[in-house]
């Protein structure tokens, strides 16, 4: 069944022509187009659709990309990600992107893309097996291609993996990819949605004490671990890695990384700056799985960063499948706020 959301010359950003890549917003809409045909090139192979009947390519070759290599899951052979050539070599220009789509709803997908979902949420999603063949394929890219023109997106759980990826590119190779990454998705309650501003800032600054006392309590309880050493000297080092965050207020699944960044900010304007630092590295929900004994706290969260391109979508959001779309992103005239972050160990 075809949608008409598949559909390029419907639903796609025809008027994007010529390309200006000086031009963040054309960047940023061609990333986020990238994204859907990733998606579509799954729906594709589900639906049987091959040659001229495919509905992917458009989304491609619109913006003089070809496709250059699938990522398929082991687990279920879906198609999770791709990577696009494009010809022209220009320094402006990335001649490899490498999309990776987020979570089906329906199709053969569902169960593997939820079943990721869960490792996500229980912070080990860097441990599964679509996430490692997404690391390889980026590896063995960045070394064969170089550096400066390689592009990393992915929206919702798709942005999650590449996420994952561009911190161990940072960490293991010393590389900062240039990441658009649309809805990543942020682990805690939606503190975003509340109204007043005074309520909302109280409960963040007393998560921000439980979590700051509840890492030095951890560390005290297990001296044996010296994660928190690692985990500091790696959250200082991914520091210089500063990624393109897209998030709409009205989706709970991202929203929060507004207050999280904003809050860093806050604390830092009222001389407890030193009690964010500790904070800002560490999930609650899982120092108090490791305080109740349900766990150790090994790995830094999936979903915290030092820095980053806040890029928040204050455009009318008629509902939530909107303000999560992945569509939302190649949008002309959007009212977007940008705000740059930079962390300062």
């Amino acid at each position: 069944m075809v949608s008409e959301r598949e559909m390029f010359e419907v639903f796609g950003p025809t008027t994007l022509s010529p390309v200006d890549w000086n031009f963040f917003d054309h960047r940023r809409s061609i990333a986020a187009c990238l994204v859907q045909a990733t998606y579509i090139l799954e729906a594709d192979r589900e639906e049987k659709r091959e040659g001229d009947q495919a509905l992917a390519p458009p989304w491609w070759k619109f913006f003089n990309f070809r496709l250059r290599q699938l990522l398929i899951d082991d687990a279920d052979n879906s198609i999770f990600g791709a990577i696009y050539e494009h010809p022209q070599n220009s320094s402006n220009i990335p001649r490899f992107v490498i999309a990776f789509r987020g979570t089906i709803t329906k199709g053969d997908a569902v169960s593997r893309d939820i079943q990721l979902d869960v490792n996500y949420l229980q912070n080990c999603l860097h441990r599964s097996t679509r996430t490692e063949i997404a690391t390889r394929a980026v590896k063995n890219m960045v070394s064969s291609a170089g550096t400066s023109n390689i592009w990393l997106t992915g929206h919702s759980l798709g942005s999650a993996i590449a996420m994952v990826v561009g911190k161990k590119i940072k960490l293991e190779m010393g590389v900062l990819l240039e990441s658009f990454l649309f809805n990543p998705p942020f682990m805690s309650a939606p503190i975003e949605r509340i109204k007043d501003k005074n309520v909302k800032h109280g409960i963040r600054i007393a998560a921000s004490v439980i979590t700051a006392g509840l890492a030095i309590a951890n560390q005290a309880r297990q001296p044996q671990l010296q994660h928190q050493a690692r985990s500091d000297d790696s959250f200082n080092n991914l520091s210089a890695w500063m990624p393109h965050l897209f998030v709409n207020p009205h989706d709970d699944i991202c929203s929060e990384y507004i207050g999280y960044f904003e809050h860093r900010k806050k604390m830092e304007d009222i001389g407890v700056g030193s009690i964010e630092k500790l904070a800002t590295q560490h999930s609650l929900g899982g120092l108090l799985r490791s305080a109740l004994g349900k766990g150790t706290v090994s790995e830094p969260p999936v979903h915290l960063l030092p820095s980053a391109n806040l890029i928040v979508n204050r455009s009318h959001t008629p509902d939530f499948k909107f303000a999560h779309g992945i569509h939302q992103w190649w949008i002309p005239n959007l009212d977007l706020q940008h705000k740059k972050y930079r962390y300062a160990s």
